[in-house]
């Protein structure tokens, strides 16, 4: 496997600006001031892209509560992600990067394993963006399933 990009814990955030799921434009740089939970994940509808987002949606009033945004990104078109939305009831931005330049910087595409074999692909990874836009957090390889439970936990934002 090659070296990949990865950002670490003080690094600048790449800015981005993204379409959303409506096609508004939503960059990183206007949630300066604020903490910003970015994830990325491979593909809207499956089903464990779906727990994921689920479980951020059902955990999105104490993430608020506590100061953070949540911003989910994947290399999904907007029409598709809006779909998605509305059929799993997500109330936070879904940002398309088809040709995935974003994903890239982020070091959220390239190369992993599947189920042995080495591919390319998405990442499924979380970032913590502090308010002055730097890392706070940086997970790679992050498991769909409880992952958002102990993010929570991590952030003792829950118990």
């Amino acid at each position: 496997m090659t070296e990949q990009k990865r950002l670490e814990p003080g690094d600048p955030a790449p800015d981005f600006t993204l379409p959303d799921s409506a096609g508004n434009k939503v960059s990183l740089s206007g949630f300066r001031g604020r903490s910003v939970v970015v994830y990325f994940y491979p593909a809207a509808g499956t089903p464990g892209c779906t727990k994921q987002a689920c479980d951020f949606r059902d955990s999105l009033a104490e993430l608020n509560d506590a100061g953070y945004q949540v911003l989910g990104v994947s290399p999904d078109k907007p029409e598709k992600l809006a779909r998605f939305a509305e059929a799993e009831g997500l109330t936070f931005p879904l940002l398309s990067d088809p040709d995935k330049t974003v994903l890239t910087e982020w070091g959220a595409f390239g190369e992993k394993k599947n189920y042995g074999r080495v591919v390319q692909g998405v990442i499924r990874s979380t970032f913590v963006v502090d308010p002055d836009g730097r890392i706070a957090r940086a997970l790679y390889n992050v498991r769909a399933t409880g992952h958002v439970a102990k993010l929570l936990k991590d952030l003792k934002i829950a118990g």
